[in-house]
């Protein structure tokens, strides 16, 4: 195997791998602070994370177009998915982030509050139909005056201009 045909010098399999690692960063982050700091996703902060969900397979598919040989078009095709992905959750950001801040009103799914769980088992299947997630006008956390949705936007719009740059240096 020669240098020239080593999968770390060819750009599609490397922005495509990276992309990747970054967006499993960036939705991994998100699980930790809910899983590990206990801080419970409202309905908008599981929307934003969809994307990712979508995208990050998508980057690992045009990794491996590369590996394999594929035509270079499908390699751009999959970084460009992968990049438009972002720039979604970027956007589903900003209109979270502007329901936090009261610039418009949120869907009526975020209105309500978490209540108590209850410890009678009997009840327990009655009220998981009723219990809804945090509001999402309140913002669980704030780092640096940023929310989780203000942190997502930031992380999608520089994924997204990972991805694009990708596409190009694919070329």
């Amino acid at each position: 195997m020669t240098a020239t045909s080593s999968p770390l010098a060819r750009p599609g399999f490397v922005y495509s791998i990276l992309l990747a690692i970054g967006m499993a960063a960036a939705v991994g982050t998100a699980l930790g602070f809910q899983y590990i700091g206990g801080y419970i996703p409202c309905a908008l902060c599981l929307l934003q994370r969809q994307p990712y969900y979508y995208a990050i397979p998508i980057a690992v598919l045009a990794a491996v177009s590369e590996l394999v040989g594929l035509p270079n078009w499908i390699t751009r095709a999959l970084i460009l998915a992968a990049g438009m992905l972002m720039l979604v959750t970027a956007g589903m950001g900003v209109y979270h982030a502007g329901v936090e801040w009261h610039f418009w009103p949120g869907p009526a799914t975020c209105s309500t509050t978490a209540s108590s769980m209850t410890t009678n088992a009997g009840d327990l299947l009655g009220e998981l139909n009723t219990i809804k997630g945090p509001s999402c006008t309140d913002a669980a956390l704030r780092v640096l005056g940023l929310s989780f949705a203000g942190w997502n936007v930031i992380a999608g719009i520089l994924l997204a201009a990972f991805a694009f740059v990708g596409v190009r240096k694919t070329a």
